[in-house]
């Protein structure tokens, strides 16, 4: 591991614990030879899903571009990193729970919109307006509109 601040390969872990629901483990690091303190997380290899994207090429799928479209859709909200980071976490599970070598990236925008919809509505609808390639105000009225139609039928 390199020290983010001097780039020297020794350190010594000064605390461990476990974090994402055992999923992974969180060590806190120092420099020996600085004394800078960092974190690193170690999580389990899992066997890597395929993503297809729409124009059928084929990619390793990368959690890191799930969280940063959660970030993007979340961004200048008051939503806790960690509450963002839980939400990539639940897509990725989604996906490999569907027992799927390969997966659409539909299947992916699909499973993100599910779990911003009952995050943030704002970040939902500025992801959908991405995900969904709106070409024109209708198309946004639309989805608002559902959105109060789902806020009125839960009130009922």
């Amino acid at each position: 591991m390199r020290c983010p601040k001097c780039q020297d390969t020794n350190s010594k872990v000064v605390d461990s614990r476990h974090a994402d629901e055992m999923n992974a483990i969180r060590r806190r690091r120092e420099c020996e030879n600085c004394g800078t303190r960092f974190t690193t997380f170690e999580r389990i290899e899992l066997s890597p899903l395929v993503v297809i994207k729409k124009d059928g090429t084929r990619e390793v799928f990368d959690r890191s571009k799930v969280l940063d479209g959660f970030l993007k859709a979340c961004e200048k909200r008051s939503i806790p990193y960690e509450v963002i980071e839980k939400r990539a976490d639940n897509v990725e599970a989604t996906l490999r729970n569907l027992n799927k070598p390969e997966i659409s990236s539909n299947d992916i925008g699909e499973s993100v919109m599910n779990e911003l919809i009952t995050l943030d509505q704002v970040a939902y609808v500025r992801f959908a307006s991405v995900y969904r390639e709106f070409k024109d105000i209708d198309q946004l009225m639309d989805i608002l509109q559902n959105l109060e139609k789902g806020k009125a039928d839960n009130e009922v």
